[in-house]
This record gives C-alpha cells, structure tokens and sequence, in this order.
C-alpha cells in the first residue's frame, strides 16, 4: 500500500511517500520538496555481530547527475568515490541521528540518501536528513523519536529558510540546524561575524518549523509504520561490576585527581587496568573484554561525577580555564607562510602556499561548475595521539574538520579584486588532546598574516563542553579529549573579536535546551577572546611584504577584441610568451592580465611583450621595425606584432633609391617613424624622417604627399 503526505513548510510543500519504491529496504521514503526528490532508506542487520560493543551506524549521502540532467566526466561516465560535497552531507546527516538511537542498540544500520532530481537552486542534503529520519522512524528499527534539519539564512534582516545558493551567497549567515520536536541536536555553519544573539536568534527561528516537521513525521509514520522489533539491551553481571568497582574505582578516581599529563594519565590508567584483569582472570577467565567494558563504565562515572560535582577537570583547571598558548611564525624558511600554535597538548603546525588563477579547485556536482580559491586542508596523523595507522588518504572526520576551519577564515580573506592569488592552507596535527580544528584556526590564521595576507580580522576558536545529570549542567572551556569522550557535548566556536565566523555543534543526548546553548555561547565567547590576545602577541595584522619565494602578480588591460590577438591560433602566442618569458598567465573575459612570476623580471618581459602585442600604433611615433616583405614600390614592414605598415621607397632614403633591394633586404631590422594612417587604417611609414638631411636638400612641403 502506498503512503503519502504532505505539509506546507516555509512557502514550499514537503512530500514524504512510501510503500512504492525499496519495498524490501527496512524502511523507505521518497522525499519530495519542489522539483527535489531524495529517497532514503534505512536498514538494520537483525543481530549485532558476536562480540560488538559499539553501534556501527553508516550513512551515504549521494548526488546523482542525472537528477539535474548531467552526464558525469572522466573516462567510466558513472558516479565514483563520493565527492567532498557528499562526504560533508552524509555528516550533516549522521550526526544528528545516531545520538536517538538506544543505548546498546548493536546491529550494524545502514542509511543511504540519494538525490534523484535536483532543481538545482537548493540544497536537498536537508531534505534528506528529513526523509531519514522518516525512513527509521516507519522502520522495525528501534528509533521513535524524530529529528528534522533546514537551513537558514538572513538577508536585510529577514530570516529565510532553506535558502537557495543565491541567497545564502548574499545573507549573513548559512547555518544547518537539526532538532527534536522540543531540544536542538546539531549546529553548524558559517557567518558574517553575527553576535551570539543574532545566532541564537537564527536557531530559534529555525527550531520553530524542525518541530513542526517532526510531528508531522509522528502522523505519517502512525499510518505507515511498521511495528518496532524487540531489543534487550545487554544486561552486565552485577557481581563482577562490584568486583571490578572494589579494585578499580577508587584508584581511577585518584589518577584523576590529580595533575598529570595525557601521556602520565594514559600509561597509570594502563598499569591499573592491567592490575584488574590480572586479578580477576581467575575468578572470571576469558572475561578481557567485558572487565574491560565495566572499567570503561567507571571512568565515565568517575570523571563525570569530579566535573558535576566537585567542579574539578583532569588537568586541574578551572571550568573556563584555558591551556597554556603558545605561538610561532615563519617556522619554515621555504614556505609562502606558517605558524605553529600549541594550546597545551593540542599543536598545529600550518602552512600557506600562494597561488594564480590557474591554481583554483573546480568545483564539480548538481550545481554548475564553479572554481574555489581558497582551500584549507586538515591532515590527523596517528602519532598525534601516540598511535599507529595506515595512511589511506583523508577520511570524513579530517574533511568535515578542514572544512569547519575554512569556514572560520574565508569570509575575513581580502576579495580577489584586492588579493588576486589563489590561497591553499595546510593545517598538520602534529599533537592532539582535545579541539584539533579550533587549534587549525588559529594557526591557519596566523599562517594567513605571516604569507601577507590582509585578513579583515585576527581569527581564534575554541571548543565547549558539557556534562549534564542529576538535574545539574557543568559547561567547560576548551575541553580535552577525555572531556569529550566522556561528556554531552562537543561545541566549537570559531571568530573575531567582533563576532562568530564559524560554529558546529554536535551532541551525544537527545537534545540541549536554549538556555544551555546560550550560556555555552556566551561562555565561548570569553575562551575566544583571550586566545585572540594570546595570538596577537606574535602576530596581529599581515605582514606588509609577501615572502620572496611566493609568485608575485602583476595586472594590466588589453581590450576585449584583442584577447585572440593575444592567445594566437590555437594558443600559440600566448604559449610562446610564457615559454620566452618564465611567467605565468591568466587572460579573463574583460580583458584583465594577470601576470605570475617568482622573479619580476620574467614578469616585466611577459607584460613588455603583451604589451606590444596590444600596442595601437601612434602617428608620430618612432619604431624597430622588421623587413617582412619588399615590392618594387616599397618595403612592408612590422612595427608591433602583427601590425605592418608601408616604407614606400620615396621613403627609405633623401637620395634616389632605384632598387629596395639595394637599401634593404628581408628580415632587417629598421627603425622607422609613423607618418599618418589613412581612413582604411594602413600605415604610413618613413625611414628618410629619421635621417640627417642633406645640406643643400630643401626641407619636404608639409601639405606634399606621396603618390
């Protein structure tokens, strides 16, 4: 039986349908907003695999070109490894999802989103997070409460939901929002330096139609659902969690009292964890994993009771209390640009290479294709947490987290009218304890001013947590990794003195309450602004020259109908300036050269010979000349590139001239003067005007002209 139903959500009609595609999948909707259509689908394993201790939830989100009528590139002409843009939707989509599913829910789940029509003015990876949902909610999976995403934009002071590209180009801010029917799950987006309220503003705005949404998910999914499956979860043996709790909790508690480093705190964990299974192995042999997974339970009980509690952190800090900082620039002789910012064991090491407009990314996906000059990469290698791993290339947390900080710089980037060279930004964790991104920030901000970049603003960000129970609420400043393993929240917040460029949120409970999230705002805001002074005592504005090894850019106009003139048949002129010249160069539509060269005497060749390729010539005007060709009357020769004109051979000297020939031959060289050029645009040229006239030789009449 096929199920349909719709609601009428800011202006446009949401379609949720099922029953008549992926009939067999554990649950399906086709999702359908305008000329937007996504199917989702949501389907679980009936039993964890022996032995799972953790919820293996996996979710693809896939654009598909025909849905905007595109056929894909590349030699296979099919859809390949998903797209950075797919990477960072499938996130969007996971993370406000898998904190409802039930604690010891085990079985592997598998959500895939894919876009089937696309109108190419909005994005649909909302409306795929909605259909998700939906798609577990009518499921036999144990997932009953619904969650709902949108975006929203603010232009002139108006909100707008799920903005079209246009419009979240021209607004304040683009942010997604994801929550339940009464908390917020997920935050994340990019702003205009907006206060805390104006973003507090935008999420309130937005949380009014999520609700919405999900009560309308609760009425389609009473007509179409199907009926949960039964889940227990995993019961533990009471006796050996009093075992366990007898030897372990009171040592864990004092290893967490007091102030040691990760490293100190990991290797003492270890020993005494070593000490509990070597005790206990006789009574409970072959019990590793399951004694394991006890002591797991205690540290989360332990550390979140110091921090509800006592109000005391592993470290030893106050709850706002932020790490040693320190900063360094122009760490590295070669590079265009870099820092090195340490915020206790959390290091960024940051580069930034300048490039030309040739250096661009091109963007490719349901949108038409457009360029990126400026990319932020984030590399996490193993050993920044004292581990071993392969290196199969960037995995989606390294990309969702460079993304995060790119989205924290660009919008302070001088425009590309002030700052015509493309920027690459390469953050390097080389050590990590907690808020690796916030730390790429403010490297990658420092690195910006070091290479010369005219930031608007110095950025900083800083990550929050939260631990809640027992009706109380602890929100901590600039969290370790252990804060965040064991806690409720990870909120990051990147910007300016003057306001928020960045924020994600995510969380591991069902929801946090405005008050909360506007007092971890707030919060936020005084970590920010102590790591911008911080920084600023290195570095507080760019530095005023760019590094000798970066390409320089210089820029001319030519007009508009000479750009062929310029590129040649097939590209051959411009090919054989840059291959005489040693510079590099980029010829746009109105006429604009850039011209990029590390040494600027290749750059002053290239602009010399562009130059005379685009010259008008100039009655009056003396020239070297090039014989191209001679004719009984005269010699034709080039003046600028392309540009011929007449030596008549009246011309070429005072005396009598019988023969060119016996004056000039092909391929000479002669400096001729410009006399006239006529109605047809044909040169005039004279030689004799640039000679010693004779003594007795009467100066030419004025008004005589030749024949």
């Amino acid at each position: 039986m096929i199920y349909r139903k719709s609601i009428e959500v800011g202006g446009k009609t949401l379609t949720l349908e099922t029953g008549r595609l992926a009939r067999q999948a554990g649950g399906a909707v086709l999702i359908t907003v305008g000329d937007n259509v996504v199917l989702c689908t949501a389907t679980a394993k009936e039993e964890p695999a022996p032995g799972q201790d953790f919820f293996p939830l996996s979710v693809d989100y896939r654009e598909k070109t025909a849905s905007v009528g595109k056929i894909p590139g590349g030699f296979f002409k099919r859809e390949g490894r998903p797209t950075e843009k797919e990477i960072l939707s499938s996130r969007l989509i996971d993370r406000p999802i898998r904190p409802m599913f039930p604690d010891g829910f085990f079985c592997e789940t598998q959500i895939l989103c894919n876009v089937f029509s696309s109108d190419k003015e909005t994005e649909t990876d909302v409306f795929a997070c909605i259909g998700a949902s939906a798609a577990l909610l009518i499921s036999d999976i144990p997932f009953d409460i619904p969650i709902a995403e949108v975006k929203v934009t603010r232009i002139d002071g108006e909100f707008i939901l799920n903005p079209s590209h246009k419009q979240s180009a021209e607004g304040d801010f683009d942010i997604t929002i994801a929550g339940t029917e009464d908390s917020i799950i997920m935050v994340e987006g990019e702003a205009l330096e907006i206060s805390e309220k104006e973003f507090l503003d935008a999420v309130k705005f937005a949380h009014g139609f999520i609700s919405e949404i999900c009560k309308f998910q609760k009425e389609f999914a009473s007509e179409a659902g199907k009926p949960k499956r039964e889940f227990t979860p995993v019961t533990r043996n009471n006796e050996m969690v009093n075992d366990v709790k007898q030897i372990f909790e009171n040592e864990i508690r004092i290893i967490y009292n007091e102030k040691n480093s990760k490293e100190e705190r990991r290797n003492k964990q270890k020993l005494l964890m070593d000490k509990v299974q070597c005790e206990l192995t006789e009574k409970y042999p072959e019990f590793e994993k399951e004694i394991a997974d006890i002591m797991h339970d205690i540290q989360y009980d332990v550390i979140r009771n110091m921090i509800l509690v006592d109000k005391k952190r592993l470290d030893g800090r106050g709850l706002e209390d932020i790490r040693d900082i320190s900063c360094e620039i122009s760490v590295l002789p070669r590079t265009h640009g870099s820092a090195l910012f340490t915020r206790g064991e959390t290091q960024s090491l940051t580069t930034v290479t300048l490039g030309t407009k040739h250096d661009e990314q091109i963007i490719e996906g349901l949108k038409e294709e457009t360029t990126k000059r400026f990319i932020l990469h984030y590399n996490f290698p193993p050993f920044s947490t004292g581990e071993v791993g392969g290196r199969p290339g960037p995995g989606r947390r390294e990309i969702g987290h460079g993304n995060l900080a790119e989205r924290a710089l660009k919008n302070l980037l001088p425009s590309e009218d002030e700052f015509p060279y493309t920027i690459r930004v390469v953050s390097d964790i080389l050590e990590s304890n907690g808020s690796s991104s916030m730390a790429t920030v403010c490297a990658g901000s420092m690195a910006l001013m070091d290479a010369g970049v005219k930031l608007k603003k110095p950025v900083a960000g800083t990550a929050m947590g939260l631990v809640t129970g027992d009706n109380q609420v602890t929100i901590l400043t600039d969290i370790l990794g252990d804060e965040d393993h064991f806690g409720d929240m990870d909120f990051k917040v990147a910007g300016t003195t003057d306001g928020i460029t960045a924020i994600q949120m995510d969380i591991k409970i069902r929801g946090i309450s405005f008050d909360i999230f506007e007092k971890a705002l707030e919060q936020a805001k005084r970590g920010r602004l102590h790591i911008l002074s911080e920084m600023e005592k290195t570095i507080s504005e760019a530095k005023p020259e760019l590094s000798k090894y970066s390409p320089h850019l210089f820029s001319m106009y030519i007009p508009v109908d000479m750009i062929g003139l310029v590129i040649g048949p097939g590209g051959k002129t411009i090919r054989n300036i840059i291959a005489e010249s040693g510079a590099e160069i980029n010829i746009e539509d109105d006429g604009k050269v850039v011209i990029a060269a590390v040494d600027k005497n290749d750059a002053d060749k290239a602009k010399e010979m562009i130059a005379s390729l685009t010259e008008v010539p100039e009655v009056g005007k003396i020239y070297d000349g090039k014989v191209v060709s001679i004719k009984e009357f005269g010699a034709f020769v080039e003046i600028l590139p392309g540009k011929e004109g007449l030596l008549h051979i009246s011309e070429i000297d005072y005396s009598r001239v019988n023969k060119v020939e016996d004056v000039l031959k092909r391929y000479d060289k002669v400096k001729v003067k410009l006399l006239a050029i006529d109605d047809t645009g044909k040169l005039k040229l004279s030689r004799k005007a640039l000679l010693p006239r004779p003594e007795k030789q009467p100066a030419p009449n004025k008004e005589s002209k030749h024949s």
